[in-house]
């Protein structure tokens, strides 16, 4: 069973990298107040042929690196929505409980090792 201290611990953890990947989707994407919606945002380099395709690659890379950054985003806000729940550190699959060294490594985790390389009976 996880202590106090450390679920404080990983909590204040998650809460920080919340905010940096926030922040990192800011750079990147627009975002309407009213919506949870981002967009990624198309760059304007100019109106040369050159800088066309500059802006179509670097709008690539910013979709690519938006659903990244939105599945990071999501998985640690469904680990700190586990630490209000009280189930943070138990395993998603087999309800065991994940390893504190884990959980330091990977705070978001949401199965154990086990579960995660799929050496589990019931997975």
């Amino acid at each position: 069973m996880l202590s106090k201290s450390f679920i404080e611990q990983q909590k204040q953890a998650l809460l920080q990298k919340n905010e940096e990947i926030e922040s990192q989707l800011k750079d990147i994407v627009n975002k309407d107040r009213q919506s949870t919606e981002y967009d990624a945002m198309f760059p304007d380099f100019g109106d040369k042929e050159e800088d066309n395709a500059a802006e179509v690659a670097a709008y690539e890379s910013n979709l690519s690196l938006e659903e990244d950054l939105k599945f990071s985003l999501d998985r640690v806000k469904y680990a700190l929505d586990a630490i209000e729940k009280g189930t943070y550190g138990t395993c998603d699959r087999c309800g065991g409980a994940i390893n504190e060294e884990r959980l330091k490594a990977f705070p978001q985790a949401s199965t154990c090792m086990k579960c995660k390389n799929g050496h589990n009976g019931n997975a």
